[in-house]
C-alpha cells in the first residue's frame, strides 16, 4: 500500500495489526511502515512516537534513524535530523538517501569537511549496481543468509567484482566464516591493491583472527598512503596492541584522541593496553573519561570491574543502576552495566543482589549468542569416535618433531593465567596469548561452510583425519611452529595458552607429539560460578547461563579422561587447589614434565613482569592466596541449576550432594 501511496489504508491495517499485542523485534517493520505512513500524511508527531518505540525495540535500526531524520526534517528542525542521519550510517553506511541528506545539511552547517566524506560516500554508493548496495544494506540489518545469496549470485555473472568479493567477505565474518573472508579479501588486493576499503576490511578481520603481525602490516601500509586518516590510525594501535608493542598503541591513541577527543571507545582501548603494561591507574582515569563522554558506556563501566581491584562508589552505583533501567540504553550497554553491577554489589557482600544482576546480565547475553549443547555434544562424541588408542597406534610416528610449544588448556576461569605466569617466569620459556593457530587449523579441516550441524549429520571433522595422508600432519606442524615464532621472540620453548585447546588434543599430539600439554583444573562450582561471572570478550558462549557452563564442565571432564585413557602421561593435569595448597612441589612438578631445570623466579612469578591480557592480569602480580577458593558458597543458594547440570559423577567426586 506504501508503494502505492495507500498511507491510510496503509496506517489502518498496521495498526489492525498491533493493537493489543505486546510488542517486540518481530513488530519492527510494522512499526517502520506505519512511522512512514504517518510522516506521508503529515502526522510527523504521531510518526516519531512510532519510532520511538521501533527504536527502543532495536536501538540499531538504520532505516528507522533515516525515518526520524526525515520526520525531523519535516519538523524544520534540522540539527536534531542530521544527528538523526548520523545515527542511520553510523548503523547502516550503505543508507544512500541518508548520506544524500548529509551532504546538504553539512553544507548548510558550513561543516566542510563532513561535507565532503558524507559526498564521497553518496558517490561511492551511487557508483555501485544496485545489487550490491541491497547486500550491504541486508547484511547491516542483519539478513545474512539473503545478503548471501544475492552477492553469490551477482557473482556468478560478475566473477572479479571486487566490491562483490569484499561484501561477501563481509557476510562472511559475520557468520564466522574467517577462512572464507580471509581468501576474499586477500584477493581482492590480488585483483586491486589499491582498494582501500578492501585492506581495511583486511586489516580488521586479521585483528579478529589474532593474526596481529599481519594486520599491523595491513595497517601501515594504510596509514603510510594516509597519514591523517584517523580511522587507519586507530586500526593501527589496535594492531600494535596486538603484537604486544602496548606503548607504541597507547601513543596511537592519544595521538587519535588529540584530533578527536570524544571517541569513548578508543579511550578504552587506551584503557586495555595501560592495564595490560600494569598500569591500572592510568586505566582507571580512561575508563572514567570514557563514561563521562557517554553515561551509559556500559564497556567503560565493565572495564572499571574487570580490573577485579576497583570498588565502586556509591555514586557509581546509583548512576550504574539508573542507566540499566533506562529504556534508553542499548542492549550491549544494558548487559554490561549488569555484569559491573553485579562486581559492584559482590565487592560490598551483597550476594543476593550481586547474584541479580549477575543473572540478568548472563539471560541478556544468552539470547544473543548461538551456543547449542546438542553441537557440543556431537562434537564431543566425534572426537572420542575417531580418536582411539589403535589410531594413535596407528599414528605414531607421523608430525614435526619440534618440543617448543607448551599447551595450556582447560575451563576459563580455572587459573590457567597463574600456570601460565609461574612457567613464563622461567628463563627458557617466553608467554605469549591465547594463541588462535590450533583452531584456525581446525576450521580450515573443518571446511569452511560447516557452520552448525542443523541436519543433525556428522561433523567433517575429526573424521575427515582418518583419510588423509600422513605426511600432511608434518606439514601442519611445522607450519604452526613457523606462524607462531613471531611470538616468540628467540626463546627456546614459549607457551599457548587458549583454553579450548583442551578439544583439539588430539590433533595437536597427531602434529607435534613432543609438545607439552598442561590441563589447568579447578574445583567445577568454582570454575564454572567463575565463568558465569565473566563477560567475556567474544567466544565462550557456553558460559551465559549455570545450565549451560555445568554442562560444559561436563563435557570437558569426559573428553579429559579420554585423552588420558587414549594418550597416558601426554597431558599433565594441574589442581589450582594443589597450587594454592603447595605452590614449590606443583612448580617442579610442571617443570620435570616440560623437562626444564628448577628456577627460583617461577615461585616468585609476581614479580615478573610481562603483559597479561586476560582477566586475571591483576592478580597473577600478587602472591598466590586462598581466600577464592570456596568463594562461590556465597552465592550457594541460587547454584541448584549449576550443581544438577553437573551430573551424579561429579556431584559425588566434590561431594555436591550431600
Amino acid at each position: 500500500m506504501i508503494k502505492h501511496s495507500d498511507f491510510a489504508d496503509a496506517e489502518r491495517l498496521v495498526r489492525s495489526e498491533l493493537d493489543g499485542v505486546q510488542l517486540d523485534m518481530s513488530h519492527i517493520d510494522a512499526l517502520y511502515t506505519l512511522a512512514v505512513a504517518e510522516r506521508y500524511q503529515k502526522k510527523p508527531h504521531e510518526a516519531l512516537e512510532t519510532l520511538e518505540k521501533l527504536l527502543s525495540l532495536n536501538p540499531g535500526y538504520g532505516r528507522g534513524h533515516q525515518e526520524k531524520g526525515y520526520t525531523l526534517l519535516a519538523l524544520k528542525q534540522a540539527d536534531k535530523a542530521r544527528l538523526a542521519f548520523e545515527y542511520a550510517v553510523r548503523f547502516n553506511p550503505s543508507l544512500q538517501a541518508s548520506w544524500k541528506e548529509l551532504t546538504q545539511l553539512y553544507e548548510k552547517a558550513n561543516l566542510t569537511d563532513f561535507r565532503k566524506a558524507a559526498q564521497q560516500q553518496f558517490s561511492h554508493l551511487s557508483s555501485l549496481p544496485r545489487e550490491l548496495v541491497s547486500v550491504s544494506s541486508m547484511t547491516h540489518e542483519g539478513k545474512l543468509y539473503k545478503a548471501e545469496q544475492l552477492c553469490r549470485n551477482f557473482l556468478r555473472t560478475h566473477k572479479h567484482h571486487v566490491e562483490a568479493m569484499r561484501l561477501l567477505a563481509a557476510i562472511g565474518n559475520e557468520l564466522g566464516i574467517f577462512t572464507d573472508a580471509e581468501l576474499l579479501l586477500d584477493s581482492c588486493l590480488e585483483f586491486d591493491p589499491d582498494h582501500d576499503h578492501a585492506r581495511y576490511d583486511y586489516a580488521n578481520l586479521l585483528l579478529k583472527m589474532q593474526k596481529f603481525e599481519s594486520a599491523y602490516k595491513q595497517t601501515r601500509i594504510l596509514v603510510r598512503k594516509q597519514p591523517g586518516n584517523l580511522a587507519y590510525r586507530s586500526l593501527l594501535a589496535n594492531a600494535a596492541a596486538g603484537i604486544g608493542d602496548h606503548k607504541r598503541a597507547i601513543d596511537e591513541y592519544n595521538n587519535v584522541l588529540k584530533k578527536s577527543p570524544r571517541q569513548n571507545n578508543m579511550i578504552v582501548m587506551r584503557g586495555h593496553a595501560e592495564k595490560t603494561i600494569g598500569d591500572l591507574d592510568a586505566a582507571i582515569r580512561s575508563y572514567k573519561s570514557a563514561y563521562k563522554l557517554k553515561p551509559d558506556y556500559g564497556d567503560a563501566f565493565w572495564a572499571m570491574a574487570n580490573t577485579k581491584n576497583y570498588r565502586f562508589t556509591d555514586g557509581e552505583i546509583e548512576h550504574m543502576a539508573k542507566y540499566e533501567a533506562s529504556e534508553q540504553t542499548s542492549l550491549d550497554d544494558r548487559i554490561h552495566i549488569c555484569f559491573a553491577l553485579g562486581k559492584a554489589l559482590e565487592d560490598r557482600d551483597e550476594y543476593k543482589g550481586s547474584f541479580g544482576y549477575y543473572s540478568r546480565g548472563n539471560a541478556l547475553k544468552n539470547e544473543s549468542v548461538k551456543h547449542k549443547s546438542t553441537h557440543l555434544n556431537m562434537h564431543t562424541s566425534a572426537q572420542m569416535d575417531v580418536y582411539t588408542a589403535d589410531f594413535f597406534a596407528n599414528k605414531k610416528n607421523v608430525g614435526c618433531p619440534a618440543a617448543d610449544p607448551i599447551f595450556i588448556v582447560g575451563m576459563p576461569r580455572a587459573g590457567s593465567t597463574l600456570l601460565e605466569q609461574i612457567l613464563a617466569s622461567h628463563s627458557s620459556v617466553k608467554g605469549t596469548y591465547e594463541l588462535p593457530n590450533i583452531i584456525a587449523l581446525v576450521q580450515r579441516l573443518r571446511g569452511s561452510h560447516e557452520l552448525v550441524e542443523q541436519s543433525g549429520s556428522t561433523p567433517k571433522y575429526p573424521h575427515m583425519l582418518t583419510e588423509i595422508e600422513d605426511d600432511y600432519f608434518r606439514r601442519f606442524g611445522e607450519q604452526y611452529i613457523e606462524d607462531t615464532r613471531l611470538y616468540r621472540l628467540g626463546a627456546n620453548y614459549f607457551i599457548d595458552k587458549n583454553p579450548n585447546n583442551f578439544f583439539n588434543i588430539g590433533l595437536i599430539r597427531l602434529i607435534l607429539p613432543n609438545a607439552k600439554i598442561i590441563d589447568a583444573r579447578r574445583h567445577p562450582m568454582a570454575c564454572c560460578f567463575s565463568g558465569f561471572k565473566q563477560l567475556f570478550g567474544q567466544g565462550q558462549e557456553f558460559s551465559y547461563g549455570l545450565k549451560e557452563i555445568g554442562n560444559y564442565y561436563r563435557e570437558y571432564v569426559e573428553l579429559m579422561e579420554h585423552w588420558e585413557n587414549t594418550l597416558p602421561g601426554f597431558v599433565l593435569k594441574v589442581e589450582y587447589e594443589d597450587v594454592v595448597d603447595d605452590l614449590e612441589y606443583q612448580v617442579k612438578r610442571m617443570l620435570e614434565f616440560c623437562k626444564l631445570p628448577f628456577e627460583d623466579a617461577c615461585l616468585q612469578f609476581h614479580q615478573t613482569k610481562r603483559s597479561v591480557r586476560t582477566p586475571s592480569s591483576e592478580q597473577v602480580r600478587q602472591p598466590i592466596y586462598r581466600s577464592g577458593l570456596d568463594y562461590w558458597r556465597n552465592y550457594e543458594p541460587w547454584l541448584d541449576p549449576l550443581v544438577e547440570a553437573l551430573g551424579p559423577d561429579l556431584r559425588c567426586r566434590y561431594g555436591l550432594d550431600e
